[in-house]
């Protein structure tokens, strides 16, 4: 089934043109025609029932994250806003603090402000999105699942896991922890799980649950388990960090402690925001949180004009970038 995207580029005109002319909305004659002739040539046939809805809504989408202050999300909300922008459409910003109440009054008032549409990045697994569905208007899921059937852009977590713990036992590490958020969200779960992957094949006597840490994705619950760790009988001799913030905690306890990489390595899955290391210091496995918003506005935005295809997912792959200095260099 053709998306409205391959409809305005056959047109050569912009998705929003092509929203206008099936809503009845004021375009120029020779617009109209080209998109009409565009959809008949590539049989798009808008959706009855989302466009009544379309009439009914603003052009205004939500975008609720858990960590505002977190520039993954802050990368990803730019990526949202491009292509909304582009489309003519607002994007409201609404930081969840990852509290299930928060999460609530602010998909509350998607409802009530007859929002458009709304991109969410769940605050926990307990996120309910029964009245939102309800009233028909799409829910893209961003970064981690919600047990709904509704489209979904994440990580290849458990592959991020794998690839930061392999570049450190490659480099020469031998007791390497990991240091994750909260074990019910979906991404530090599975991050771990991929750790505990690598740590399994390379190192079988090794005891994992000694060297895992569940905390908070934020600084402080990086610097809490970082020396949690390092007050170890047997301290590990490097480390990964299963979010760009706990990274920056490790990285700052470390420093504290005259320990920083190679001395004691660490991985970081996610850009490091800040920190007084070279770039080389440190392995990172990029991911592309801008590219994560960009297509979950893409994808909202083609629920939004009528596409009416089974709910799916896309996964984005990272990037490693590995530290130039080893455990024995």
């Amino acid at each position: 089934m053709a998306t409205i995207y391959e409809v305005a580029k056959l047109a050569g005109v912009s998705p929003a043109t092509v929203s206008r002319v099936f809503n009845g909305m004021g375009v120029s004659d020779e617009k109209t025609l080209a998109v009409r002739d565009a959809a008949r040539q590539l049989k798009f046939t808008p959706n009855r029932t989302a466009r009544t809805l379309r009439r009914q809504a603003s052009e205004v989408i939500a975008l609720v994250i858990p960590d505002i202050e977190n520039p993954y999300f802050t990368e990803m909300a730019r990526g949202v806003e491009d292509v909304a922008s582009q489309a003519g459409y607002s994007v409201v910003l609404c930081n969840t603090d990852a509290q299930i109440e928060k999460e609530a009054t602010y998909l509350q008032i998607a409802i009530s402000e007859h929002m458009a549409g709304v991109i969410l990045a769940a605050a926990s697994d307990h996120t309910n999105l029964d009245e939102l569905l309800a009233t028909g208007r799409p829910v893209v899921a961003v970064d981690r699942g919600t047990g709904y059937d509704i489209d979904g852009v994440v990580m290849a977590n458990r592959t991020a896991g794998q690839a930061a713990t392999e570049n450190l036992v490659q480099a020469g590490y031998r007791r390497i922890a990991c240091i994750t958020g909260p074990q019910h969200i979906e991404t530090a779960y599975e991050r771990a799980q991929g750790w505990r992957a690598v740590l399994a094949r390379h190192f079988p006597d090794a005891d994992p649950d000694e060297l895992l840490r569940y905390s908070t994705f934020r600084v402080d619950g990086g610097r809490e388990v970082m020396e949690e760790l390092l007050a170890l009988p047997d301290p590990p001799d490097a480390v990964v960090a299963g979010n760009n913030l706990l990274g920056v905690g490790a990285i700052q306890v470390l420093t504290e402690h005259g320990m920083t990489p190679p001395k004691i390595g660490v991985a970081v899955v996610g850009s490091l925001p800040f920190t007084t290391l070279t770039p080389t210091a440190v392995t990172v496995v990029r991911l592309p949180a801008r590219h994560m918003g960009v297509t979950a506005a893409k994808m909202l935005l083609e629920r939004i004009n009528g596409d009416d295809q089974p709910a799916r997912t896309v996964v984005l792959r990272n990037e490693v970038q590995p530290a130039r200095a080893s455990a024995r260099g």
